[in-house]
């Protein structure tokens, strides 16, 4: 809706398992509320890191507070971007998540 709103192409939205595989030449990549699991949390760190590496992808990433998220070692290279008080509606479902926040991640590889 965003791109419409603005006369641009939709923007490419993959949403396989790219975890681990080969990162293909993205300037950004989006990421919601993945950093609910201890091992797939490391999985994606270590694959961010190799897309960052190899392409100088930007990430961002929106998490709502999980204590797997708020743990990892990755917390500590991200940047608060912005933070959004949830609707009633999604507060019901969430088991007590009432906000969330969108990160930037400031991962810099040793060149």
């Amino acid at each position: 809706m965003n791109c419409k709103l603005n006369n641009l192409d939709p923007l490419p939205c993959v949403t396989d398992n790219m975890i681990g595989s080969k990162p293909d030449d993205w300037d950004l990549i989006l990421l919601g509320d993945m950093f609910y699991d201890e091992d797939l949390a490391d999985r994606l760190h270590k694959w961010l890191q190799t897309c960052i590496t190899t392409h100088g992808t930007q990430v961002l990433i929106g998490d709502p507070g999980r204590a797997q998220f708020e743990s990892h070692d990755i917390r500590k290279l991200l940047h608060k971007l912005a933070h959004f008080e949830l609707p009633d509606s999604v507060k019901e479902e969430n088991y007590g998540l009432t906000n969330s926040t969108v990160w930037c991640y400031n991962y810099k590889p040793d060149l």
